[in-house]
């Protein structure tokens, strides 16, 4: 595989390493393009790469750092994600979705040394209320659409504002072990845990991609997928890296325009999960669908009633692989083997060692019985260290030394993987995991509402669901399920604002006074239940700023 970095010995997977070896052996690839805009080489985003990290530098920022940056897709984004790490330093992407208490919580959480957000996002962190604890310095880029809002308690600046030439910094040399990011995941009874990616962690997604996708270095990627998830960064950008491929990027997903920006990019390689493969499946088709460079998908899960007729529709393979933030992607679909739909592929047995176990005892179960994944590398630092500052949750996911996934299936004679669900309360919308805990808290805070329980229902589309919120009035008051929509889109991100309202006397409970999810996701949706989409109210019209429903 020519110029690939793929190879490397164990005590240089780290992304300063990578970077090095890609501008020393193909400076002048092209390597990143955002939309229509002009194709950067190599050497140019690691030249924007070298000044952020010269400024970020200026401003006390060094190894065992945290840095978070709220922004969307961009280069710059890509670039200070490379600056942070060769200073040594951890970045934190949140969501720019985020506001409320889950922004709160995500900055809190973290404690960065500094935040660095994309300009229209600012007013979003200037919204009165919001507590943003030890945070005392905010550096941002872009155009500023708005005056420089102010922000009590935190000097802001810009950054890239400065003509002076990076000055010289000592850039440390990183190890395996070091952690490169921490990237935020929901969990199903708690807000959002923050989960430690290492360098060597990293370096092993984008080398399976690389060898599970085939990828090479005149393969050219096409992405919108949200760079705040692994996906983007490790199984695009970095496999990029390794392997001196170009990325067409896009700053958001459109299912509508998803096959002329793959025709117009020239894209060989793509990603995508599986709603977003369904919404790309329900366009019209048209007769040159399948008249494209396109040959590759990779994609979790790639929908059982649809995968054949996918790869004939637009002529390519489907790769579908299983994985999670925490773990990798320890399962992929052999490229040499045909499409088996329903199935996630096999298991990297180099790289891991997984069971499916009974979720009581922990013990293996036959072949073909459903159970609960579970995962434990056969490296050092190839999976997460655990949760940050959350050493309860990381224990609760470590139990007997292996690494417990939420996520059940089962296994064939033949070695293949099938998932079957998810464990407990986690709700799945759009590719996101949301935590019902963080919908629960804003619903809480209104006036009217006593208690509440959300439970994810089926949306329509494979492994996907749609949010129901099930509250109990206040004595004396009443829910009007417009208006806490309203409530609640100021609150939540928009991926988090549910699609239905129900309104009960009181929460099914266990004998322990426990909320009876269950059955609120068993009942789903009856004709007493406030559905947003039947009473024509739309997210674009609710959320400031935003104007975004998938």
């Amino acid at each position: 595989m020519t110029n690939s970095l793929r190879d490397l010995p164990f005590a240089d997977w780290a992304l300063d390493k990578v970077i090095a070896g890609r501008v020393a052996s193909t400076p002048d690839r092209p390597f990143l393009q955002f939309g229509n805009d002009s194709v950067l080489t190599f050497a140019q985003v690691h030249a924007l790469a070298l000044r952020f990290a010269s400024e970020l530098a200026r401003e006390g920022v060094g190894r065992g750092d945290r840095v978070a940056i709220f922004a969307g897709n961009s280069v710059e984004h890509i670039a200070l994600w490379f600056a942070i790490s060769l200073l040594g330093a951890s970045d934190a992407p949140i969501n720019p979705a985020l506001r409320g208490r889950t922004l709160e919580h995500a900055i809190n959480l973290v404690e960065p040394k500094l935040l660095v957000a994309e300009a229209p996002l600012l007013s979003t962190l200037a919204r009165e209320g919001l507590d943003l604890g030890a945070l005392r310095s905010v550096m941002w880029f872009g155009a500023l659409d708005q005056d420089l809002p102010a922000l009590a308690g935190i000097e802001l600046k810009q950054l890239g504002s400065s003509e002076v030439e990076p000055r010289g910094i000592d850039l440390p040399s990183l190890s395996p072990a070091d952690t490169m990011s921490i990237l935020f995941t929901s969990g199903t009874t708690g807000p959002a845990k923050g989960v430690i990616v290492t360098h060597a962690q990293a370096y092993l997604t984008a080398r399976q991609t690389v060898e599970g996708l085939w990828v090479e270095a005149d393969d050219v990627y096409y992405c919108a997928h949200p760079l705040f998830h692994m996906s983007p960064r490790f199984c695009v950008v970095y496999a990029a890296l390794l392997t001196g491929a170009r990325i067409c990027f896009d700053r958001q997903f459109a299912a509508d325009r998803w096959i002329d920006r793959i025709r117009d990019s020239g894209a060989t390689v793509t990603i995508g999960h599986g709603p977003l493969i369904e919404m790309i499946h329900q366009q019209p088709e048209r007769p040159d669908d399948a008249q494209t460079k396109l040959t590759r998908l990779g994609t979790s899960p790639f929908p059982r009633h649809i995968a054949a007729d996918f790869e004939r529709r637009f002529g390519l393979k489907g790769i579908e692989t299983w994985g999670m933030t925490e773990i990798n992607i320890p399962c992929w679909h052999p490229h040499d083997e045909p499409l088996r739909p329903g199935a996630a592929g096999k298991i990297r047995h180099d790289w891991y060692e997984f069971q499916v176990v009974d979720g009581e005892t922990d013990l293996p179960l036959p072949t073909g019985q459903v159970g609960e994944f579970i995962v434990r590398p056969k490296l050092p630092w190839i999976v997460t260290p655990g949760y940050f500052r959350n050493p309860e949750a990381t224990a609760k996911a470590y139990r007997n030394f292996w690494f417990h996934t939420g996520d059940s299936g089962y296994v064939d004679a033949d070695g293949w993987v099938y998932f079957v669900d998810r464990l407990g309360d986690r709700i799945r919308r759009r590719a996101e995991n949301i935590s019902s805990y963080d919908i629960e808290i804003a619903a809480n805070g209104h006036p009217a509402v006593l208690e509440s329980a959300a439970v994810g229902v089926p949306s329509g589309y494979s492994s996907d669901d749609d949010i129901k919120l099930s509250v109990v009035p206040r004595p004396g008051r009443a829910v009007d399920p417009a208006e806490l929509l309203s409530y609640l889109a100021a609150e939540l991100p928009h991926h988090m604002v549910p699609r239905y309202i129900e309104c009960l006397d009181a929460l099914p409970r266990t004998p322990t006074q426990k909320v009876r999810k269950a059955g609120l996701r068993e009942s789903g949706v009856t004709a007493s239940t406030w559905d947003r989409k039947q009473n024509n109210v739309a997210l674009r019209n609710l959320i400031e700023g935003v104007a975004v429903e998938r």
